[in-house]
């Protein structure tokens, strides 16, 4: 009989592939390797440099295909010499599993893909398990899940739903899942005036002035109280710029750059009305030219509490004893692309420490993770 997969060896075997953002570092080779010694169709769609991996256990087209999602590219380390243990050591340390990934998020892909590969040894479902894998959730994402899920479309792949694994736990395991995220946009605002001595205001235009006051009516107004699954949204200024070295001078130009993050009272498209509007009305009050670049991350999105969301609650329940919290807290994921192909949840370990030097995860998580995503598929296909 052909051992269990262990997911830690297999976290700490992905730490050791340096996949910093777009480099495959081997992770995907690994993964793939695994994958077909248990009947896995692997397909490489690498895209514009992004590494990408796609595998099906089952037959395509199949009435019930269950999807994970992840990426093993993992942001840069950092001071190296920061570091506790090396960030691609993959050391295991009183209890801890250590290196760069170790949270964000190469211990769920493990946790997946081993709990997929012991199903379908062990009960052969009647249906398909669909594993995308990226090496772009760190970066741009443009080819990444993207790439993934068009490449899926054009050969006919489908998955009837998908659960991303990143980590959603704040503080202990089993604590929260994500069935929604916040919609995402930066607009780039550009205040053209006229330049002038700062001694004759009155000659010149001044785009500071009308600047900051819309800056500040688009930073007082509140969009929203919140909605029945999704807190405020909010407007956060990030920057205000002028490039100008001299005090005696009106500049030409100013800039700014704003950050929305909204939930499903608004779309990009409704807001980036609103930006144009209230832009329009201090143009009309100062003579100062504005013009709006708007870059949209992705929309807000929900997958409403019904079967799958029950499913995984009741796996996350079952396996760590805590009722989890159904949020849309956060930033993005990659589970804003695949909304739009089939309904989707989020659930994984604690990422108190994703990002951070030291970055690391409790090993006793990673089987309890595995577990969770087997138990899933077991009461999925059953």
């Amino acid at each position: 009989m052909t051992a269990p997969v262990d997911p830690v060896r297999l976290t700490a075997e992905l730490i050791r592939c340096p996949s910093v953002t777009p480099e495959e570092g081997g992770a995907l080779m690994l993964l793939q390797g695994v994958l077909e010694g248990a009947g896995f169709e692997c397909h490489r769609v690498d895209r514009r440099g992004t590494p990408n991996l796609f595998a099906r256990w089952g037959r395509k087209g199949a009435n019930r295909t269950f999807g994970f999602n992840g990426h093993t590219d993992v942001v840069p380390v950092g001071d190296a010499d920061a570091w506790t243990h090396d960030p691609f050591g993959g050391e295991i340390v009183d209890g801890w599993l250590w290196g760069r990934g170790a949270t964000d998020m190469k211990s769920g892909v493990a946790a997946f893909a081993a709990a997929a590969v012991d199903f379908v040894r062990a009960t052969p479902p009647d249906g398909a398990i669909v594993l995308t894998i990226t090496g772009d959730e760190e970066g741009p994402g443009k080819d990444g899940t993207v790439a993934l899920l068009e490449w899926m479309q054009a050969q006919g792949e489908r998955m009837s739903v998908c659960l991303v694994g990143e980590p959603t736990c704040p503080e202990r395991m089993g604590e929260m899942m994500k069935i929604g995220r916040r919609g995402s946009m930066t607009v780039q605002v550009e205040a053209q005036g006229v330049q002038g001595h700062s001694a004759y205001p009155h000659r010149a235009r001044n785009p500071l002035h009308a600047l900051v006051r819309l800056m500040d009516g688009l930073a007082s107004h509140a969009l929203d109280e919140g909605t029945d699954h999704f807190d405020a949204s909010t407007l956060a200024i990030t920057t205000i710029d002028t490039g100008n070295p001299a005090s005696n001078v009106i500049p030409a130009r100013a800039r700014a750059t704003v950050n929305i993050r909204f939930n499903d009272a608004h779309t990009s498209a409704s807001l980036a009305d609103w930006l144009r509007a209230e832009a329009a009305k201090v143009e009309a009050e100062t003579g100062v030219h504005f013009s709006l670049a708007v870059e949209v991350s992705g929309e807000s999105f929900l997958t409403p509490p019904g079967d799958f969301v029950r499913l995984v609650a009741g796996s996350v329940r079952a396996e760590t004893g805590l009722e989890p919290v159904l949020s849309t807290s956060g930033g993005t994921s990659d589970a804003r692309f695949v909304k739009d192909h089939c309904p989707v949840v989020e659930f994984g370990l604690v990422g108190r420490t994703m990002h951070q030097v030291d970055e690391r995860v409790e090993v006793a998580q990673i089987g309890q993770l595995k577990a969770v995503y087997g138990r899933i598929l077991r009461d999925y296909f059953a």
